[in-house]
């Protein structure tokens, strides 16, 4: 009987643990003011859950210092990156990927601090034979 109240307890902590995908993910590079949204969608304008972007920030004297940063979208197909440092040397790209299904984005933080961004992830064009 001691082991309904353990594993009830055990079951509720797994549930409170759970993330809302409602929820949009955040991810901070703690580098600046800068933020870029983004909202992913596939062809025919329907959101993709757990699409994955991804930037690489090579930033400080001689871009020495590098930063990788990835987030998932939610079930919307939204995502945010905040954190961004507001001048960086050759911009910055943003790359997003489900699947086989890709697309990216360029974002210079000098000019566009508050970056939005919707992109269509879709399959590469293969050349044919």
């Amino acid at each position: 009987m001691k082991r309904i109240p353990v594993l009830l307890l055990l079951l509720t902590a797994a549930v409170a643990q759970t993330p809302d995908p409602k929820s949009v993910p955040v991810i901070d590079g703690a580098l600046g003011p800068c933020t870029a949204d983004f909202t992913i969608n596939s062809p025919d304008n329907k959101p993709i859950y757990l699409a994955k972007i991804k930037v690489h920030i090579a930033y400080g004297f001689l871009s020495a210092h590098k930063l990788d940063l990835e987030v998932s979208t939610n079930v919307d197909g939204k995502a945010k990156f905040t954190g961004l440092p507001s001048s960086v040397k050759r911009g910055l790209f943003f790359d997003a990927s489900e699947g086989d299904r890709t697309g990216n984005a360029f974002d210079d933080p000098s000019k566009t601090c508050q970056a939005q961004f919707t992109l269509t992830l879709r399959k590469p064009i293969t050349p044919q034979q």
